[in-house]
């Protein structure tokens, strides 16, 4: 990180400088602190499940996910939350993490609040599965985050082991991995350099992830908090991880590649992904939530048909 701004680092700068938005970016980055505060560790111990994001042990950005019940991860203190359990058994990020400590960031959004948690930092394995030691912690605001509710759990399922996760790798989309993508309203996305990691949320009306092809994803950067620490990450290293999750089977795929921005006249963006290995996961998460109620900040795609029952 730049040590004469100390917020940003070159490479999120170069974009805040680029768009023009240098005077908000430097205001909205005084909400970065380094300690967990009180109002956000007891947000932290209400999730079922968070988003982890690192390099693997070859370099390559994944995001995976991890989850519990409740209170299985919890702020330890000012500069730490601990996380019982881990990454599953053939979970591509499983091998890094283990040998820790490892540069990392995690997101909790909670969709039914629609709030979110961003934590970066380093991880490592401890006696209880996982430690993360913040250095940087905030909030984002709601845009794009779509409202879900977890369903109440199947009958006999509190008692029932948890189902062994199934994993089929491969080095492009499939046919039914596209479907899942161009249906999908959410995505998260990692990123990293040499001054640390980040995780984050991309949300908006199903279609607005475009598959080009098997090995070509892109997306339009929509307004947000005016940081731009994803394509400030990208600007200086292309690689990144991206996670979609299947609310309803609580299925997972996770993408590695690299990422490139795009910029048109007016300021508007677009991210190319390259996939390059992907990772699909039955039963990645027990839980199951209902059909989304959609963000109103997101933006119409050109074919969109009026809002209904589950817009807001």
């Amino acid at each position: 990180m730049d040590t004469e701004r100390g917020t940003y680092h070159h490479g999120s700068l170069a974009v805040q400088r680029r768009l023009g938005v240098e005077g908000e970016a430097a205001r909205v980055g005084r909400s970065i602190g380094g300690g967990i505060r009180p109002v956000a560790a007891a947000f932290l111990e209400l999730q079922p499940h968070l988003v982890l994001a690192a390099a693997d042990v070859q370099g390559r950005m994944w995001a995976s996910l991890l989850t519990g019940r409740p209170g299985f991860a919890r702020a330890t203190g000012p500069h730490s939350v601990s996380v019982r359990g881990g990454p599953p058994a053939g979970d591509p990020l499983a091998d890094a993490l283990a040998a820790g400590p490892v540069p990392a960031a995690v997101l909790a959004l909670d969709p039914r609040t629609r709030r979110r948690l961003r934590m970066g930092g380093s991880v490592r394995p401890s006696a209880r599965g996982l430690l993360l030691e913040t250095e940087r912690v905030f909030s984002n605001c709601p845009k794009y985050i779509q409202q879900r509710l977890p369903l109440p759990a199947s009958p006999g399922a509190e008692g029932a082991a948890p189902a062994v996760p199934v994993h089929r790798t491969g080095g492009e989309l499939d046919a039914a991995q596209t479907a899942f993508l161009r249906a999908a309203d959410t995505f998260f996305i990692a990123t990293g350099t040499s001054d640390g990691v980040d995780v984050s949320h991309r949300g908006g009306n199903p279609g607005f992830l475009r598959v080009a092809s098997p090995t070509g994803l892109s997306w339009p950067d929509y307004p947000g908090n005016a940081m731009f620490l994803t394509l400030g990450n990208l600007e200086r290293n292309p690689g990144a991880g991206i996670l979609a999750l299947d609310w309803s089977t609580g299925a997972t795929l996770q993408l590695t590649g690299t990422a490139r921005t795009a910029y048109a006249p007016g300021g508007a963006r677009t991210v190319h992904f390259t996939v390059e290995r992907t990772v699909h996961t039955e039963a990645a998460s027990p839980v199951r939530w209902t059909a989304p109620r959609y963000s109103p900040a997101n933006p119409a795609l050109p074919r969109d048909a009026p809002p209904g029952p589950e817009a807001d």
